[in-house]
């Protein structure tokens, strides 16, 4: 059974047009939502990019692996997939990047691997890597006969300005073909991992992506009358609305002016639009091979993005958007589940327990996640979840921003959210509770936890994240004994 594993970054959970979505037009997409099993509810557990990254490869809650920012360094004693695979006598091909801050213990201090955290966990096999500098793609361009473009050349256009390169010469297209080159030279079976960036901004596509989605016709963003009125919901969220907007090629739009929120909504669209057309390119390459019914394919987000609800941009946080994100697997084993719709909470720490399981291997007993493989057979597992759970470390060593603003230490600079169908739950660490009901509420504008006649609920509420962390707590050992017979039980 070959793996692909496909990842797109900052992708909201109901961006595929199969689901309902009033703008996307996804044909492929649709045709995996149709051939294979979507989870409808399904999670990350941190962010941003680096931290829930970790969480996915690794099958470990940020609790455990403490990967917390982009560029904290993930301790190099966690497993994780391509260390995994390669028990399992496979050789991981890497396409784009996995943001892992590699631990410095493991390397010299003059190391170059170490002034990034765009770094790559060791055991992958990195057959064309593209991180932000984005180097692989240009020195392609030029190749092309573009000429040596720069990244502001390319991306730093006023919002509405497409990208000035034909759409099968997007960055998404350029590692789309990479892949469909290295897969024409496989002979037997293989594991794959495409990282694609987008629709992570910046939010320039080419045409016709750029404009496959009118600004007119977008939903609007979800959120209160003013940035003020959204600011007095929480310390946190106050905080985050005052910082200054990024400038660049690399920048976002001005979520306060409605008409660049429309246009950068109306790009977001067209950037998926545009993935799904290389989904669709690698779908046929597979089918003219006679793989993809060997092929076990999972389709997931890194983290969601705001995309202008309650005033932000990005992914940071402790709001539904930035964390819930679709997952479609094609199982061609169980193929009677097809077109099937699972609602019960899944998360990212579920992948790697699943991909190991499907491919015949034993689970990692540190793994704090669960295989989804029984809902790949049809059935319901006992005792599942009936919550997710997420987290958001705001530090920033460097700039100390959250830090003084909050009048918080390093290590206090803490969100972690305990959601299930009703209620979701939001512990800052020092900084005042959240709760909203998710029945009456659905767009978290109210505190309930502010309510003296909601006080059970929010207690419970706390409780059951507790318990949670509970659970989650590091179990390398704690299975095991040393005895006068030996050690006992199973370890790590």
């Amino acid at each position: 059974m070959n793996l692909l594993l496909i990842t797109a970054d900052q992708w909201r959970a109901e961006c595929i047009g199969a689901f309902g979505h009033p703008c996307l037009r996804t044909p492929h997409l649709d045709r995996l939502v149709q051939e294979g099993l979507s989870f409808r509810h399904h999670h990350a557990q941190a962010t941003p990019c680096g931290p829930s990254r970790a969480s996915l490869h690794t099958g470990l809650y940020a609790l455990n692996h403490r990967s917390i920012t982009n560029g904290t360094p993930l301790d190099a004693r966690h497993t994780h997939l391509a260390r995994e695979l390669r028990a399992l006598g496979r050789t991981p091909a890497l396409f784009g990047y996995t943001d892992t801050s590699l631990d410095p213990r493991c390397y010299h201090e003059s190391d170059p691997r170490l002034r990034s955290y765009e770094g790559v966990f060791p055991e992958w096999a990195v057959v064309q890597p593209l991180g932000e500098d984005l180097a692989g793609w240009l020195a392609w361009l030029e190749d092309l006969g573009y000429g040596r473009l720069t990244l502001g050349e390319l991306y730093g256009r006023p919002l509405g300005e497409p990208l000035k390169v034909r759409p099968e010469h997007s960055e998404t297209a350029f590692l789309a073909g990479r892949f469909l080159r290295w897969l024409e030279r496989q002979d037997g079976t293989w594991s794959a991992h495409l990282s694609f960036i987008h629709p992570h901004p910046p939010l320039v596509a080419a045409e016709p992506f750029h404009r496959a989605v009118h600004s007119d016709d977008v939903p609007a963003p979800v959120r209160r009358p003013t940035p003020a009125d959204a600011a007095a919901l929480h310390p946190w969220l106050a905080t985050q609305l005052a910082q200054p907007l990024s400038s660049g090629w690399w920048g976002k739009p001005d979520p306060r002016d409605d008409r660049e929120m429309r246009q950068a909504r109306a790009v977001y669209f067209g950037l998926i639009m545009q993935l799904d057309a290389e989904i669709g390119r690698i779908l046929a390459a597979l089918d003219a091979r006679g793989e993809l019914d060997d092929t076990l394919v999972i389709l997931t987000g890194d983290h969601g993005e705001m995309l202008g609800d309650h005033w932000l941009w990005g992914k940071n946080g402790f709001f539904r958007q930035a964390f819930h994100v679709p997952l479609v697997i094609r199982d061609p084993r169980w193929r009677e589940v097809a077109g099937t719709e699972v609602r019960a909470f899944t998360e990212h720490v579920d992948l790697l327990p699943t991909i190991i399981e499907r491919l015949g291997g034993e689970v990692p007993l540190a793994a704090d996640g669960r295989s989804l493989v029984p809902w790949l057979r049809g059935e319901t597992p006992p005792d599942w979840r009936r919550a997710t759970h997420y987290e958001h470390d705001c530090r920033d060593v460097e700039s100390l921003t959250f830090e003084r603003a909050l009048g918080l230490a390093a290590d206090r600079c803490q969100l972690a959210v305990h959601q299930s169908a009703e209620i979701a739950y939001v512990h800052g660490n020092g900084l005042p509770p959240l709760a909203f009901d998710l029945v009456a509420d659905p767009h978290q504008f109210t505190n309930i936890a502010a309510d003296p006649g909601r006080a059970a609920d929010v207690l419970a509420a706390a409780q059951a994240m507790l318990t949670w962390r509970m659970d989650a707590a590091e179990r390398r050992l704690t299975g095991a004994k040393l005895t006068a017979q030996g050690v006992l039980g199973r370890f790590a």
